[in-house]
């Protein structure tokens, strides 16, 4: 999956600036400057995901069964609420399933548990708003 990221991240006019890996999902946050970039983006990196999670099983086949749902963010707080939610994912699944949470968790499978990953696995944000938005992005 490392490596659908890293060559994925700045591909067909998009940028991957946050994702958290699910058992059976993945959330991003992504720059794209239109819906027919994005499409190219969600397809390609889609391709690459399948390619490395078939090989790992060596299976052939979909992987992504699903049509990926797009959100527009407007303004800084919602830029803010949709990091939060795809950062803090997992612990809110561990929390609702009522297992403990280990003190300072940094869920492993999200972008900033991969900071510093050579190849990097994200791009910084071009955008203002992506960029005010969260501390230490710029």
């Amino acid at each position: 999956m490392k490596y659908a990221f890293a060559k994925g991240c700045e591909r067909f006019g998009y940028r991957l600036i946050h994702f958290s890996v699910q058992r059976n999902h993945i959330h991003l946050i992504v720059e794209a400057p239109d819906e027919v970039q994005l499409g190219r983006a969600m397809k390609g990196l889609g391709v690459r995901i399948a390619r490395v999670m078939n090989r790992a099983m060596a299976r052939k086949g979909q992987v992504i069964a699903h049509r990926y749902y797009a959100r527009i963010l407007r303004t800084p707080p919602e830029v803010n609420f949709a990091i939060l939610y795809v950062l803090h994912n997992r612990a809110h699944h561990i929390a609702r399933e009522g297992w403990p949470l280990p003190p300072r968790y940094e869920d492993p499978l999200t972008s900033e548990g991969t900071r510093g990953h050579d190849p990097p696995l994200v791009a910084s944000p071009r955008l203002w708003l992506l960029r005010v938005s969260w501390p230490g992005q710029a």
